[in-house]
């Protein structure tokens, strides 16, 4: 169970340190201000100016000014931040251009391993599922892989008002789970199903997102959610490891640390929802899933022994919980 940093019976300060916050000095707001114009220069240069920059900049600014609770609270959430600047930057730097993509060794290694044996002969699961597709299924997927984002974050916000050390232990985690993937991107770049599908195993560095499965899900409620997003993928051949199966992942790890009880039967369906989409959808095998939830549970422990054992690491982090505490 996770005990309040508020109250009666509240967890003490951790690490002895005082929880006061961070006051809006002349400091403070140099550094909001550098930072925010370093993004936005640092954006117009590697991948061009888009609207979506400057609401992450506005929103920051306007929580950093509005308030003091709302300051410590978008200063907490620069975790997702700096995830989000990463992955957005990697368009400007392809994988492909460091590695060659796999493409048939993975599709082959795929059938070779989870082939499904049909009258038509041997077919991927992807392949089997693009053959026994289902209205209600492509509802149900599409629901599940809308909550890769808004599980973590919800979580997140959940945890940040109940235990910082909590939020910071998951945040910091979240994060080195996406580093740790970011590096398999690069070494071991791969196109999904759909590329095969649609293209074969011939290498088009130019190929643009696609909804895949997805695409149905839109199709159903005459809605483009998953049109926008794929529109905007950092990199069409990063589909190994999925990322969408370490996120619920994660989130379950820290709910059973935490004794959450029946969330956990909650995070867990999302967990099982998300990978059976992924797969069902075409825009990862199972053998990338499987790798997400490698490279999840490596993150966790990476992150956490760091924590645990690496002093600075350990002195850094509880500064700033500090930083956001009152």
């Amino acid at each position: 169970m996770i005990t309040s940093s508020k109250g009666p019976g509240a967890a003490a300060p951790v690490g002895g340190l005082p929880l006061t916050g961070t006051p809006l000095t002349l400091r403070n707001i140099l550094i909001a201000t550098g930072f925010s114009a370093l993004y936005l220069i640092l954006s117009a240069l590697l991948i061009g100016f888009k609207k979506d920059q400057l609401f992450l900049v506005g929103l920051f600014n306007v929580l950093f000014y509005l308030s003091g609770p709302t300051r410590r609270f978008i200063l907490g959430f620069t975790v997702f931040i700096v995830f989000w600047v990463i992955f957005d930057f990697m368009k400007a730097f392809p994988n492909y251009r460091y590695n060659t993509v796999h493409i048939g060794s993975l599709y082959n290694a795929e059938k070779s391993l989870f082939g499904i044996h049909t009258s038509d002969g041997v077919l991927t699961p992807n392949e089997y599922w693009r053959v026994h597709q289902h209205t209600f299924l492509d509802i149900m997927a599409g629901i599940f892989y809308l909550c890769w984002i808004p599980l973590p974050l919800g979580f997140a916000g959940y945890l940040f008002y109940k235990n910082k050390e909590a939020f910071f232990r998951f945040a910091l985690s979240f994060l080195v789970v996406n580093l740790v993937g970011f590096v398999v991107y690069y070494c071991y770049p791969a196109a999904p199903p759909w590329y095969v599908e649609h293209y074969g195993f011939v290498f088009n560095a130019h190929t643009p997102g696609n909804t895949a499965g997805l695409g149905r899900f839109d199709g159903y409620f005459h809605v483009s959610v998953f049109a926008g997003l794929y529109a905007k993928s950092s990199n069409v051949f990063a589909a190994m490891p999925s990322l969408h199966a370490s996120y619920p992942l994660t989130v379950l790890f820290f709910g059973l640390k935490y004794r959450l009880k029946w969330a956990n039967l909650f995070f867990a369906l999302i967990m099982v929802g998300i990978w059976f989409a992924a797969v069902y959808s075409s825009h990862h095998y199972v053998l990338d899933v499987l790798a997400g939830i490698t490279c999840g549970l490596v993150g966790v422990y990476l992150f956490n022994y760091l924590y645990l054992n690496v002093e600075w690491v350990g002195r850094t982090v509880k500064g700033w919980i500090k930083g956001v505490s009152e």
